[in-house]
């Protein structure tokens, strides 16, 4: 019964970060106008706002002008819902899991922002870095908190040194700003060293796709910011470090 609560709460705060993620990059109001359908303006119901089951019951179709409604809604709704399950899963009735599902659910919202507009909003990011090192020095204790900063510093450092090199061999923009104030957050809340095994496996996610849009002679512009997301969200749930991996083949 904890995972279908928790998958639920998930899908329904899942619609809302859609609605975060698809507004704030526009600095639109997340609260006014309310939700509504992107072609007709058509004010939605209490009854087409449940997650998932509303798409499935109107056929991914407005119920008004009968436009598609995108499939990226229900999948966020249900991705999320998954995550959440697995999260509590994993960390339990913790105080843990708070800075958990705070973590992933920044993640999702920035690689929803991300994936529509290639921008990761500062605001965002302020208000989860505030969010999180509140619940880190309540959580972790104050005292963890000032190494928690320095290692998201550090992050920050290296994904800024990484963007300058990759700028010089390049020249061109090779990383947005979004990306390298992300890498602090990753960093802060989890470690240094899972901040570069987040780097090195969404980089290894990102050169097929690279590859493939090449060959198909498609820009080759990719966001990396959902990679960063991918690859932090799996290194929080399944607490993989270098440490690990080092133990693992000695």
């Amino acid at each position: 019964m904890n995972y279908i609560i928790m998958f639920i709460i998930g899908a329904f705060l899942g619609s809302f970060y859609n609605v975060i993620g698809s507004r704030i990059p526009k600095e639109e109001s997340i609260i006014y106008p309310p939700s509504h359908c992107t072609h007709c303006n058509h004010r939605l119901k209490p009854y087409e706002l449940i997650p998932i089951i509303s798409y499935i019951i109107q056929k991914g179709k407005c119920r008004k002008c009968h436009k598609k409604i995108g499939i990226i809604y229900p999948m966020s709704e249900i991705i999320t819902g998954i995550i959440f399950m697995i999260s509590y899963k994993i960390y339990g009735p913790k105080p843990e899991l708070i800075i958990t599902l705070t973590f992933i659910s920044m993640l999702i919202i920035i690689t929803i922002s991300d994936l529509n507009y290639m921008i990761i909003p500062d605001s965002i990011l302020i208000f989860f870095t505030l969010a999180l090192a509140i619940e880190i020095a309540i959580i972790n204790g104050i005292d963890k908190l000032p190494i928690a900063l320095i290692n998201g510093t550090i992050s920050f450092i290296m994904m800024y040194l990484l963007k300058k090199l990759g700028d010089f061999i390049f020249k061109k923009e090779s990383m947005g700003g979004g990306d390298i104030k992300l890498m602090f957050l990753i960093g802060m809340t989890l470690s240094f060293n899972q901040s570069l095994l987040t780097l090195f496996l969404a980089s290894l996610i990102g050169l097929p796709l690279s590859l493939l849009l090449m060959k198909n002679k498609e820009s080759h512009i990719i966001p990396f910011g959902p990679l960063l997301a991918i690859s932090a969200c799996i290194i929080i749930l399944t607490k993989i470090n270098i440490t690990n991996i080092i133990n693992i083949y000695s």
